[in-house]
């Protein structure tokens, strides 16, 4: 049974919780410790070892957390919460009630609402509903292209103002290399990232899964590559005329990956995301979850799949993120050439990320939760993804050892699309602490 609060946001320093009998992890510190934290109002007022040694504070709530691990809050960097326009796939609400179901306490929403963000008062607008329905906390990105056109940047210095954390058109790419060219060239004035959804429509156009063995055999228009390594290559000798900073979405390809990390060898502001889905998912699962493994960029080759892990263990890939992306049955149950992009993911995240990477030894604990805390919360520049004295009181418990089987029509989103259908994991979060306040409890 699962119980969900929304936060009050505003809790005043004598609401005091004492977390004890924890793990703590702090992946940026390297903190692995087992002992306790208080949280006062909204921030963390203390943690470690022996914190409770001389009693608990008077008045404060008592948490035992049985040895589990506490970390910061996780961050996911690339949602679609489908609100304004699509309400009937997801909402604020319900799209991030899946996130604090899933331990993400921030979330950064891609643009491509209807209308989409590109002006203050579509920005303004979700602003003032995370604040009213949401669960977590609820940062925006806005259209690097009036209308996501592609051809005349929007006001991003005003957006910025507003609250934007960086410029997208995701869900298509910026093709004209000289309005690229631009919005990096006011990513380095403004000091926020431009993430590029990378393919080159001119190659994928009519694709709708990789290109491959597999689209061969099902007699399906596939989508090399090259669409998305063309475009990475493009952006990165952009970054480097302009000095922005340069933020690769979803990266799929072993030559992308490559791509940035030769990018990165040469000092470039450049960084990258992987989802879940590309790392532990090849084309063949089309075969099996048909629509439902149809996302953009598609699920690539086995070789493509170790590159995205090669990348994240030796740090190429920056941070995990999801591309929740989600769909009515309508959308989906069509034939594939027709059917939506994209799938779910807010509440598969850690699990996946844990079972596949952690406890499979291919990357330490600290490294996995690094590449969904403090790694992304630096990518868009938010006060997040740390657990030491002063930070939000952002936080996730985890049972490390859990084994559960994923079931989509659990899920809180109003959207099911997920490929996980039946899939064992290992590991989930049980507890989600926003501002100060508990509101998802996963209950024995």
């Amino acid at each position: 049974m699962s119980v969900f609060t929304k936060p009050r946001w505003n809790l005043l320093p004598d609401h005091k919780v004492a977390y004890t009998n924890a793990r703590l992890i702090d992946p940026e510190s390297g903190l692995d410790v087992v002992g306790g934290l208080l949280t006062s109002g909204n921030l963390i007022a203390d943690l470690g070892a022996g914190i409770f040694n001389a009693g608990i504070p008077e008045g404060a709530t008592v948490i035992d957390c049985s040895g589990h691990v506490l970390c910061p809050g996780l961050l996911d960097i690339q949602v679609h919460f489908r609100e304004p326009g699509q309400e009937h796939k997801e909402t604020i609400e319900t799209g991030s009630k899946s996130a604090a179901a899933g331990g993400v306490t921030t979330v950064a929403c891609m643009p491509n609402t209807k209308p989409v963000i590109d002006d203050i008062s579509v920005l303004a607008f979700i602003h003032k509903r995370a604040r009213e329905t949401g669960y977590v906390n609820v940062r925006t990105y806005a259209c690097i292209s009036k209308g996501m056109q592609g051809k005349e940047l929007t006001e991003m210095g005003l957006l910025v103002e507003e609250g934007a954390v960086g410029f997208t058109d995701d869900g298509l790419p910026v093709m004209d290399s000289q309005v690229m060219r631009q919005a990096l060239t006011y990513s380095k004035m403004l000091g926020v990232p431009v993430a590029q959804h990378a393919e080159d429509l001119n190659l994928s156009c009519g694709g709708c899964m990789n290109e491959g063995a597999v689209s061969t055999k099902l007699g399906l228009k596939g989508i090399p590559n090259a669409s998305e390594s063309v475009i990475v290559a493009r952006d990165i000798l952009l970054a480097e005329l302009t000095g922005g900073q340069y933020h690769v979405l979803h990266i799929s390809t072993a030559e992308a990956v490559d791509l940035v990390r030769k990018a990165k060898a040469r000092g470039l502001k450049v960084t990258a995301e992987a989802a879940p889905h590309h790392f532990t998912l090849t084309d063949e699962a089309v075969e099996e979850h048909r629509t439902y493994s149809k996302m953009n960029p598609p699920l690539r080759a086995e070789k493509d799949r170790a590159a995205i892990v090669e990348g994240l263990c030796d740090g190429t890939i920056d941070a995990i993120a999801t591309d929740h992306a989600p769909h009515d049955e309508d959308s989906k149950r069509v034939p594939m050439d027709i059917a939506a992009f994209g799938i779910v993911g807010l509440e598969t995240m850690l699990p996946i990320a844990l079972t596949s990477l952690y406890h499979s030894k291919r990357m330490s604990l600290r490294d996995v939760l690094a590449a969904m805390t403090y790694k992304p919360a630096d990518i868009i520049h938010v006060n997040a993804g740390r657990l030491k004295k002063g930070a939000p009181a952002d936080m996730t418990l985890i049972d490390l050892n859990r084994d559960w089987t994923i079931t989509p029509q659990a899920f809180q989103s109003k959207s099911k699309n997920s490929p996980y259908v039946d899939t064992t994991a290992k590991g989930r979060a049980i507890r989600t602490v926003v501002g100060g306040e508990t509101v998802f409890l996963l209950e024995a």
